[in-house]
Parts: C-alpha cells; sequence; structure tokens
C-alpha cells in the first residue's frame, strides 16, 4: 500500500523516463546538473528502492530512495490485511556548487505524517 506523499518517481516509469525533476523546486531547476544514466537498487526482503542518476563525469548527482515497511493488521483476529509502519522517502540533488538539495518525507506510524521538507546538505545523503 504505497503513500502518494511517497511517490519518488512518477507511476508507471522505466528506468530511462525517470523523472529526475519530479518534486524539485523551479527556483533550484537551474542550479542542478542533469543526469544522462540511472542505476537501480531493489531490496528484495523489504519494499525498498534506491536509484542513483550521473552526470557526464561519472558523478552521482541525482539520488531518490524509497522504503516502506509493512505489518499484517486485523479488525477481528480473523481476517488480516496489511498497513503501513514506517515508511520514508528522499530525493537528492547535487548543486552546481557540490551542496546537496535534500527533500524528506516520512510517515513514523501508520497515523502519522512528518511532512515534506527540503534541507541543503554539504556532502551526499546515504
Amino acid at each position: 500500500m504505497h503513500s502518494p506523499l511517497l511517490t519518488t518517481r512518477q507511476p508507471n516509469s522505466t528506468s530511462d523516463e525517470i523523472n529526475w525533476r519530479f518534486r524539485l523546486p523551479r527556483k533550484w531547476q537551474d542550479a542542478v546538473d542533469a543526469p544522462l544514466y540511472f542505476h537501480h537498487y531493489r531490496e528484495y526482503e523489504i519494499d525498498a528502492q534506491r536509484t542513483v542518476g550521473y552526470d557526464e563525469d561519472d558523478r552521482p548527482c541525482f539520488i531518490a530512495h524509497e522504503v516502506i515497511l509493512t505489518r499484517l493488521s486485523s479488525d477481528d483476529d480473523e481476517e488480516f490485511y496489511e498497513t503501513v509502519s514506517y515508511a520514508e522517502s528522499m530525493n537528492a540533488w547535487r548543486l552546481h556548487d557540490d551542496r546537496w538539495l535534500v527533500l524528506r518525507s516520512t510517515q513514523p506510524t501508520p497515523c502519522t505524517r512528518n511532512g515534506v521538507f527540503y534541507a541543503i546538505h554539504q556532502d551526499m545523503p546515504r
């Protein structure tokens, strides 16, 4: 069960169609380098993925990751369904001065969201 708040790429996109500008504020679009290619990583045991975009110098210039942890829930102890117990997404763009504009969104509990916030980091997020 994916929350729309945690979407890090456009639905049904292929690896070559990643919209790396999705969620990048308009005022920052001229301050970042465009990725030429992407590497995609997927965790097999949990719902987690990571995409790293590289520029013409083979340096990372875009990062997106998403992780969703679920648990089984029940209202009557007979029928069970999956609910999100924790979710996090992050998009990051390398600025021309080598700092990173980072967007994070977390959902620490099923009924709570910490909101979406941007921050500038000196180092590439891991």
